[in-house]
């Protein structure tokens, strides 16, 4: 069977230090530029700005109809990785191919145009998609019904509470029938009943079929929920196998590495 998520050798790497926030004026260009000249004439090297690789060298597969938890510390690597598999990010080795409509919740308000309500965010968020307007009108309501935002439903997005982004998001996500849902750590800013409804509605996506990724540090949602686990630890894939025991072995880790 063709796996429907399939990552080589990905790896990200970020250079660090400053970086230009506003064009250069004429004057410091020449400046820069005659700089640059000297240090070739006089043969001084370049200093190089530091980089860190945020995820290196990972692989895997994910098969239709899975849930795939991914587990690691803070720093690991993890959000990196699923924004690379969004398209939001490039990386800078390796490929990652998604066969299907890919829906994602990375973040409070990704995705989300804040002048924009959020009848239109919902019908932006269809349309990048790929879904037919007709598509996202049939799914409307329940949307609406789950995010439970009917009195801010024409509210521009920057007015939203985090809580209010985060209920629009994921009902925006996990109702307009993706094939592969992305979903990085978020859940953490809803409260415990949101919560339960949204690890209710995983499950019932996954039922009719689609494919999950789940970012989660909540150990107990990831060993509920998935089929398999991957653990990635300073940015290299770590462990992989059943969820008890890449959670077993990952918290040997942490125990042994003390406070």
């Amino acid at each position: 069977m063709n796996p429907i998520i399939k990552a080589e050798n990905l790896g990200k790497k970020y250079q660090l230090g400053p970086t230009e926030t506003v064009r250069p004026t004429l004057r410091e260009v020449f400046k820069n530029s005659v700089k640059s000249r000297v240090k070739q004439i006089s043969g001084r090297k370049r200093s190089r700005r530091p980089s860190v690789w945020a995820i290196n060298k990972i692989s895997f597969e994910v098969q239709a109809g899975e849930v795939l938890g991914i587990i690691g510390p803070n720093g690991a690597g993890k959000s990196t990785l699923l924004r690379i598999l969004a398209r939001i990010t490039r990386p800078t080795t390796g490929r990652a191919d998604l066969y299907g409509r890919t829906g994602s919740l990375l973040g409070v308000g990704t995705g989300f145009h804040p002048d924009l309500t959020g009848r239109e965010n919902i019908y932006l968020n269809g349309a990048i998609l790929g879904m037919r307007r007709s598509e996202i009108t049939q799914k409307f309501d329940e949307i609406v019904a789950f995010a439970q935002i009917d009195n801010f439903l024409d509210t521009p997005a920057k007015r939203y509470s985090s809580g209010m982004y985060l209920r629009l998001a994921f009902a925006i996500a996990a109702h307009l029938d993706p094939d592969i849902l992305l979903l990085d750590e978020v859940l953490t800013v809803a409260d415990a009943p949101f919560q339960k409804k949204c690890l209710r509605k995983i499950k019932d996506a996954n039922h009719e079929g689609t494919t999950v990724l789940f970012v989660s540090h909540n150990l107990t949602s990831v060993q509920e929920l998935c089929s398999r686990a991957l653990c990635i630890q300073s940015g290299e894939l770590r462990d992989e196998g059943k969820p008890e025991t890449v959670i077993a072995n990952y918290l040997k880790d942490v125990s042994e590495m003390g406070p």
